[in-house]
């Protein structure tokens, strides 16, 4: 007899599950750049869309029955004759099919910004169909790693190291994105574009692991269920939240600035590795395994990128193959009841450790053959062209995923009505009393003329400078200035930051360009009132340009020179 409570348990986790899409959706656009995001999205969409009905065309009997849906006795199209206890067969199979789901789009952040959508669909559906349930049979299924008494409560190796493995094969079939590394090899770092959004996913990843590790008890309708789910649920937070601290610290000791990009990948690293053993450690082992977990990230990181130069746009295989794999290890080491520090002896990590290796080589070969096979009949990157432009424009015809941010959207949008007042559209239509208003001044018919005595002067000031120069001026007399945003560096090429440990090739820092023309104040006034209120001896203090000024004219009179620096109607 199905017990209500355990269903509505387990459908709430399938539903927190399922929105982790969402979150590696927010997570990957973030850390990859604008001209990518509509790309990401759709594949973070197929993901879960094409997945669903292969894993309940196939996959789900393949990983619970050892066959296919119709010869293992699964009828998809009818009726499930597996016995979940008190569980109905299809609260069970989508409770297992956004599992699925998870460990197929954990690829599309590694493979970004250069991945065929055509062929990155195909690998979306193959993942479901074959290479997740084999291996998830093996340890959820009642396979030869289950007999042997092989751990993994929510599936740190059987879903997120298969999803790391596939997301390095992958990556490294595809090769690194154009300018990715210098002709000597040297990385570069490139930025993602909103890591607001990324944040954003992280929380989001954050709040569904409850549903993912919490309701992978598949049941709460005893005192025993209640005690097992607050414990995961303790251990899931606490491995996060110790990871992301230790990453902080880490980076901040490696890199002289705690990252911020690495310290969200740092919350997920920690939730993936207590995955495996969140039911079995105690929260003093969970603490050690987010501390340990959120080190690892950090060399994987660097490794991957420097020295195996697989080129991982998000981190995806550090985080979830590194650590998945290193989680479900270290279950072996701290589990209170068989674990090697507990006195349980080295069986039990034994098994743990065969258990990694063997579904490392079975990732390995199988989507090995796949990416292989989708690259010589489908092509798996996208020409260089497409990549360079974004694959937005060409796989999905989006301008831009941020419609209104693009300059020609702006201007197409923008339509003129009776509220609409841009003055004159032209000078000829000017009425005569306007003209007759201005003060007549002497017009010449070139600018080859010699000094005005007035000067330009353009300074360019950090962000945190700006109102103590505007004010410098204010008090000097230049009540006229024009303020720019703009981004920019110097010879010190951004003064040579870290993205992820990697020094950023010319940085282009957020600046303010002020620009005043001066006349009746000297220009070496200016110019030492500047230098005084931006001085601090760092580097970034900005510069200031003079320029000659041949000719001015106001536009409104028709005044030109000093005449037209007068403000007087």
């Amino acid at each position: 007899m199905y017990q209500s409570v355990d269903v509505m348990w387990t459908l709430i986790g399938a539903a927190l599950v399922f929105f982790m899409q969402a979150g590696f959706a927010m997570c990957e656009a973030g850390m990859t750049r604008a001209k990518n995001t509509g790309n990401i999205i759709m594949k973070n969409l197929m993901d879960f869309c094409i997945g669903t009905p292969a894993y309940w065309l196939v996959g789900f009997g393949i990983m619970f029955g050892g066959s296919g849906p119709i010869i293992g006795g699964f009828d998809p199209l009818i009726r499930g004759t597996y016995d979940f206890g008190t569980l109905p067969t299809w609260c069970y199979v989508i409770f297992q099919t956004v599992f699925c789901a998870t460990a197929a789009t954990i690829v599309s952040g590694a493979m970004a910004e250069r991945t065929n959508f055509k062929a990155y669909c195909l690998y979306s559906g193959l993942i479901s169909l074959i290479v997740y349930p084999i291996s998830g049979h093996w340890i959820w299924g009642g396979g030869w790693l289950s007999s042997l008494g092989f751990h993994d409560f929510a599936g740190s190796t059987a879903v997120h190291m298969v999803g790391g493995v596939t997301a390095c094969i992958g990556a490294a079939i595809l090769g690194p994105r154009i300018g990715k590394y210098t002709k000597d090899g040297k990385p570069r770092a490139i930025p993602g574009h909103n890591l607001t959004a990324a944040a954003l996913g992280v929380f989001i990843l954050w709040f569904c692991w409850f549903g993912f590790n919490g309701a992978s008890t598949v049941a709460m309708s005893t005192d025993e269920d209640m005690i097992s789910a607050s414990l995961i649920f303790m251990n899931t937070n606490m491995s996060a939240a110790v990871a992301t601290c230790t990453v902080m610290i880490f980076t901040w000791l490696r890199y002289k600035k705690p990252d911020v990009s690495m310290s969200l990948n740092g919350a997920l690293a920690g939730l993936v590795a207590i995955t495996a053993g969140c039911d079995l450690v105690s929260p003093v082992g969970a603490f050690f395994i987010g501390l340990i977990a959120g080190i690892a990230l950090v060399f994987s990181v660097e490794f991957f990128d420097k020295v195996a130069k697989i080129d991982d746009p998000v981190g995806a295989i550090s985080v979830h193959g590194v650590c998945g794999a290193l989680g479900t290890i270290l279950t072996g080491f701290f589990a209170t009841e068989d674990g090697l520090l507990y006195g349980g002896g080295f069986h039990f990590l034994g098994v743990q450790i065969l258990g990694v290796a063997s579904v490392i080589l079975w990732v390995v070969v199988s989507m090995t053959i796949i990416f292989k096979l989708i690259d010589k009949f489908v092509g798996l990157r996208v020409p260089a062209e497409v990549e360079i432009d974004g694959l937005d424009f060409h796989e999905h015809g989006l301008v831009s995923a941020y419609s209104g941010f693009n300059i020609t959207d702006i201007a197409a949008n923008m339509d003129i009505n009776e509220n609409t007042d841009l003055g004159e559209d032209s000078y000829e239509k000017a009425s005569q009393r306007q003209i007759d208003a201005a003060i007549p001044v002497t017009r010449t018919e070139q600018l080859d003329l010699p000094s005005t005595g007035i000067y330009k002067v353009s300074i360019l000031v950090k962000l945190a400078k700006f109102e103590s120069l505007k004010k410098a001026l204010n008090d000097l007399g230049v009540t006229g200035m024009t303020v720019t945003q703009v981004m920019g560096c110097g010879i010190q090429k951004g003064a040579g930051e870290l993205y992820r440990g990697v020094e950023m090739d010319a940085t282009l820092l957020p600046k303010v360009k002020l620009e005043v023309i001066v006349g009746n104040i000297p220009v070496d006034k200016v110019i030492e009132t500047a230098k005084k209120a931006l001085y601090t001896g760092h580097i970034g203090d900005g510069k200031i340009f003079v320029y000659d000024v041949k000719k001015v004219i106001k536009v409104r009179t028709g005044e030109e020179d000093f005449e037209a620096l007068k403000d007087v109607e």
